[in-house]
């Protein structure tokens, strides 16, 4: 094909925009503008929230745990102003402090936040938070505002691909797995009609309301203590003071008879007493993450070997040493660490992603290959993989094969390096003209 052919292929610039215009508020009832349908919310979280579970290490294998966790937030969303959602409560296996929630339902809650909380009444204001999010349609709302810009980025030239840039470190794609993440970023106002909901929820499910506070409480007292562990957290939920002593107000008066209930504290400790043996680990993997985020990698290290000495079998800590040996340019000590990964949890992807950019870097492309082509299979759709495939197969000689990954990596995204060397290589081989 030619290159304005080429071109109008690629996604944005010859796609129509989502546009769904004015909508009743499913909470309000007012009119709003916003971009996507119920339908489409629903196909975005399907696209996307997979991703982003694997880049959290994947579902608990605590079927307990989740099955209690998910139970909770099901029966509050049958509460919810949209009973109607595909609702998908899970806890995973990331240790920062966060929970997050995708516009068609999808909602985690990390490991790293339920060690913090004390009560099911916690555990219940945290979900209703999410789920306000959800009934509230934020991601829509948010989606509809920026739309006009990402329609003009979208539209910008790839004439700078002509440069033939050379595709070089490729230990930046690990722990960058999540190509499809949507987690929003929510706005003061947001947060606010959040917690109002949440209250509202916790109400109606019959736990006591004064668990946001005790939730807000905990959180604030973290950020003290581990301002790394709640960096994500604070930058897509934002915390004020403002929402604590809204949430106070209403306690006293609109939820006042609600928030005499007794508290649940037992059954959240019985449900949480495995996760909880697993606390020393879990410390010593947080502390290893900050070193890496420092780029203190000995030290990184030292934590991780502690954490697996707890927990040998625990599939965060195996991908976690992984990754601290691939930031020490160590990819063959990697590997061990992502093989018993892959077999500690042989249906989570993640592993098998790393283990394939460790077998490029030891200029292992078959391999390389064979291990992007499983986690494909289990994860579909994350154009990073595509793209390395191509690279894989670029390395194995084989130009055809690495064309058509790269021309279907083209077809997913084009942006950034990567879209350039993908673009350089279809040029410079004769597949574009």
């Amino acid at each position: 094909m030619n290159r304005r052919d080429f071109i109008w292929t690629l996604p944005g610039l010859g796609a129509s925009i989502w546009l769904t215009g004015c909508a009743t508020d499913p909470v309000t009832g007012r009119t709003t503008f916003v971009m996507m349908s119920k339908e489409q919310e629903i196909a975005l979280d399907r696209q996307h929230s997979p991703h982003q579970l694997s880049e959290d290490y994947g579902i608990t294998r605590d079927t307990e745990l989740n099955r209690y966790v998910g139970a909770l937030g099901k029966d509050m969303a049958a509460r919810t102003h949209r009973p109607d959602m595909p609702y998908n409560v899970n806890v995973v296996n990331a240790n920062y402090v966060n929970a997050y929630a995708f516009p068609g339902g999808t909602i985690a809650a990390t490991r790293g936040i339920l060690l913090e909380m004390q009560s099911e009444d916690e555990l219940a204001a945290l979900l209703g938070h999410e789920l306000g999010h959800v009934n509230a349609r934020h991601h829509a709302e948010r989606q509809a505002k920026g739309t006009l810009l990402e329609a003009v980025v979208a539209g910008i030239s790839i004439a700078a691909a002509d440069r033939q840039p050379q595709y070089g470190a490729l230990a930046q794609m690990i722990g960058n797995i999540g190509g499809g993440a949507l987690l929003a970023h929510y706005s003061r106002d947001n947060e606010r009609e959040a917690d109002a909901l949440g209250l509202e929820y916790m109400a109606r499910s019959g736990h006591n309301p004064a668990g946001m506070e005790d939730l807000m409480t905990m959180l604030n007292s973290q950020a003290r203590e581990k301002p790394n562990a709640l960096e994500l957290m604070f930058s897509t939920h934002p915390m004020s003071s403002e929402r604590l002593d809204n949430t106070r107000r209403a306690l006293a008066t609109t939820h006042a008879e609600a928030a005499r209930r007794p508290r649940q504290r037992e059954r959240y400790m019985d449900n949480t007493v495995r996760l909880r043996k697993l606390r020393p680990a879990i410390a010593e993997q947080q502390k290893g993450e900050a070193m890496l985020n420092q780029k203190k990698f000995e030290t990184a290290d030292g934590h991780m070997r502690r954490a697996l000495q707890l927990a040998p079998d625990d599939y965060t800590g195996l991908v976690l040493m992984a990754k601290t040996q691939m930031a020490m340019k160590r990819p063959e000590e990697a590997k061990p660490y992502l093989a018993q990964a892959k077999a500690v949890y042989p249906s989570e992807a993640q592993a098998h992603h790393l283990a394939g950019v460790a077998f490029l870097q030891t200029r292992q492309p078959d391999q390389a290959l064979a291990a992007f082509s499983e986690f494909e299979r289990l994860l579909p759709g994350n154009p990073n993989t595509v793209f390395l495939k191509g690279y894989a197969l670029e390395q194995m000689q084989d130009r055809r094969g690495a064309a058509q990954e790269y021309f279907r990596y083209l077809q997913l995204t084009n942006q950034g390096g990567q879209a350039q060397h993908a673009y350089s290589r279809l040029r410079g081989w004769g597949f574009v003209k």
